[in-house]
């Protein structure tokens, strides 16, 4: 595993922190933290004349590679909403203008599309008056989009404006073109340092505890779920059916259905279930139903969709597989399987993705956002450039962007996560 991180060169300048006292910690590039945290694995790989693998802890450097008082800095943000995007754009800011001294700071509207003069997108001058109450309201401030654009061009811009610094705020599909950027700018020989926030309300970005949003996400999902408990119970054979987030991965089904206690049924990518025969869902449904009346089932957008007969096919601007609708499909279906059993179901659909991604952040998010921000202008400043910055075991650390592109983190079946949804709903571990 490459957890080596990129450096523009010796860091030969002073840190203004410094002038704040010795009550502050600064971090060395040998301050490391353990990949496996666990006693045995790293006795093990002692034993065997290895170091065990570990990431480069993040924080303040006391020796930086940028002159502040030179700097121009930018900020992207791309990707779908989520909360605590304007948190990380305001913490940005804030940290590079009250700690460092950087004057100049611009946001680029729309995504990488802010990049392309030819979208005719004028870069937003940001500063600390500007930016002073965005944390309070959902979405971004400079706006965003989906969707690679022209590398090449991209950088053209950024050697126009003369930007040293540049803060990519996205998920997989913006994170790999941050990784393009760092490419095209290591080819033509510049000193830029490119430095990715991760953002991802589905939680399932690899080697992180969390990502910023996700949190707020689930709290205000538990609140949709209440509300398709309140239905059901509201009538005879009534059934709540919520779909959430959670393209490849059922995180936020998994916490929604464990902070709630109202969900009987969760539904995730991760594990396949059948609509048919003596243990499938319906059929179980329909004893949960002849029992206790009532039920609540929580759905992945990902999940089942093996079981959709036709899928929309192709990708998304982002490069994502394009997915059925596994709510509609759910409800299609539980609604002709009751009718065929002469059962008067009563099922209310819900969908509240668009108004969970557009909500402010928690304080708790809010808190976190300004962690990973404050974090990524230590290491933009000390010269570090394609990585991020991500808590792991509870510590921050810095990320290659190479490392963490490579997979999405997914729910195990066979860790305590699952086992404690399956306790806590009451469902069979499988549907077949």
């Amino acid at each position: 595993m490459q957890t080596t991180i990129q450096s523009l060169g010796k860091c030969g300048v002073r840190s203004p922190l410094q002038r704040l006292g010795p009550h502050i910690q600064f971090k060395t590039d040998n301050d490391r933290v353990l990949f496996d945290h666990s006693l045995a694995e790293t006795a093990r790989t002692f034993s065997q004349g290895r170091q065990p693998v570990s990431f480069e802890s993040a924080g303040p450097r006391e020796q930086i590679f940028f002159e502040p008082s030179r700097v121009t800095a930018g900020i992207v943000t791309c990707g779908g909403l989520c909360p605590g995007l304007n948190d990380v754009i305001r913490g940005i800011v804030v940290e590079l203008y009250y700690r460092y001294g950087v004057q100049t700071t611009y946001g680029f509207r729309y995504g990488y599309k802010g990049l392309i003069p030819r979208y005719g997108y004028i870069p937003m001058p940001l500063r600390p008056d500007k930016v002073a109450n965005i944390h309070s309201v959902g979405g971004t401030i400079l706006g965003t989009s989906r969707g690679p654009q022209n590398t090449a061009e991209m950088v053209d811009t950024l050697e126009e404006m003369n930007i040293n610094l540049l803060f990519v705020i996205g998920g997989d599909g913006t994170l790999r073109g941050a990784m393009e950027l760092c490419g095209e700018i290591e080819r033509r020989g510049l000193r830029k340092s490119v430095i990715g926030v991760p953002k991802t309300i589905d939680n399932d970005i690899m080697f992180l505890d969390k990502t910023f949003g996700f949190e707020t996400a689930f709290a205000e999902a538990v609140k949709t779920v209440e509300c398709a408990r309140i239905e059901a119970v509201g009538s005879p054979n009534g059934v709540g059916l919520v779909k959430l987030m959670g393209r490849d991965s059922g995180f936020i089904a998994c916490f929604t259905a464990l902070a709630g206690s109202a969900v009987n049924f969760v539904l995730i990518p991760e594990v396949p279930f059948q609509l048919d025969g003596a243990g499938g869902l319906l059929e179980t449904l329909r004893y949960r139903l002849e029992k206790q009346k009532s039920a609540v089932i929580v759905v992945s957008e990902g999940a089942g969709q093996d079981l959709l007969a036709s899928e929309p096919g192709g990708t998304d601007a982002s490069g994502n597989r394009r997915f059925g609708d596994i709510g509609l499909f759910l409800k299609q279906h539980i609604t002709a399987f009751c009718a065929s059993r002469k059962i008067d179901v009563n099922l209310k659909y819900i969908d509240p993705s668009y108004t969970i991604r557009s909500v402010p952040a928690s304080a708790h998010d809010n808190v976190y956002c300004s962690h990973l921000a404050q974090l990524s202008v230590h290491a933009a400043m000390a010269g570090k450039t394609g990585m991020l910055v991500g808590r792991w075991h509870g510590s921050f650390v810095h990320l290659p962007l190479e490392l963490i592109t490579k997979g999405r983190r997914k729910v195990s079946p066979q860790d305590d996560l699952w086992l404690a949804v399956l306790a806590a709903t009451g469902q069979p571990a499988s549907f077949c």
